[in-house]
């Protein structure tokens, strides 16, 4: 009897501990123990020997290097751009797919495609199609008349970040026009209907209904982006390497530069334990924002 007590009492717990533990060995752990070789000494060297703790001097050391800044600003002007294209042409293209007409079914799932490649095949193919002498986007571009002579997207340091920034524009479309069209979708038809009674124009009643409405779906489809675009790494590291002279290098190319390359394993977890403030900091204004959506 008190053993049926007992597992009547705990069972609940026995489902979760599966999920619970994964989540300690594959997420808890590994966070926490980034940030303990952030505060340590731990380089190829020493890696199996006594790890000096060293405070916050790996931070001093990496807010001090000049990398750190030109990442840091690559990093933001990457996740900036990225974001407001693919979420202004997602919206458009999903605002154009919420209509009926013939062929619409399968226009939407040919641009799923863009999502659904794996980004080493993307990245791949972008770059031979950004190569200066042979890539399809110079003879595009010189076909048409708009250049003169081939640039060299991915090996000019004016042009290596914009040359990343489109190809994870064209990855990141489809997720913003499916995400919205769901949203879009699952609006009541009833107010429209009555807003074109009372006479509003389809501006007016994507100002001030379909944005309102939509307004929860946007807060999660832009923290989700910046979470996912502020950490991109393999389309970078294939397309350019973070070159040329860190012109492309990104705060994730960064640390695995100084880690990887560098052998520095404390520096790179100093770089990542960053990278995760900066993302916990942007998921803690989504919380807020929806906190007020909630009051309102």
């Amino acid at each position: 009897m008190a053993f049926s007590k007992f597992i009547n009492k705990w069972s609940g717990y026995f489902f979760i501990l599966p999920g619970l533990l994964f989540m300690i060995f594959f997420l808890v752990f590994p966070i926490f123990y980034n940030f303990l070789l952030s505060f340590q000494n731990v380089t190829l060297l020493n890696l199996n020997g006594e790890h000096a703790f060293v405070g916050f001097a790996n931070y001093v050391t990496i807010v001090s290097d000049g990398t750190f800044a030109v990442s840091f600003q690559n990093s933001v002007i990457f996740t900036f751009l990225c974001i407001v294209f693919q979420f202004c042409i997602g919206f458009a293209l999903a605002l154009y797919f919420n209509r009926k007409f013939p062929g619409r079914d399968f226009m939407r799932s040919i641009l799923l495609l863009a999502w659904m490649l794996p980004t080493v095949i993307t990245a791949t193919l972008f770059k031979w199609m950004m190569a200066g002498d042979y890539g399809v986007v110079n003879y595009f571009l010189q076909s048409l008349g708009i250049l003169d002579k081939p640039i060299y997207w991915l090996t000019e340091a004016k042009t290596a970040l914009y040359g990343t920034i489109i190809a994870n524009i064209w990855i990141g479309v489809p997720f913003n026009m499916v995400i919205l069209l769901a949203g879009l979708q699952s609006l009541p038809e009833h107010l429209y209907e009555a807003a074109k009674i009372d006479g509003a124009g389809r501006f007016r009643q994507f100002v001030n209904i379909t944005l309102p409405l939509l307004r929860p779906t946007i807060l999660i489809l832009l923290m989700l982006g910046i979470i996912y675009t502020f950490k991109v790494f393999d389309l970078v590291l294939i397309m350019t390497g973070g070159g040329p002279v860190n012109a492309s290098t990104l705060l994730p190319i960064y640390a695995y530069k100084l880690a990887f390359t560098q052998y520095d394993l404390s520096l790179g977890a100093t770089v990542a334990s960053i990278m995760f403030m900066i993302l916990v900091a942007i998921a803690m204004v989504y919380l807020w924002f929806m906190r007020k959506e909630e009051q309102l």
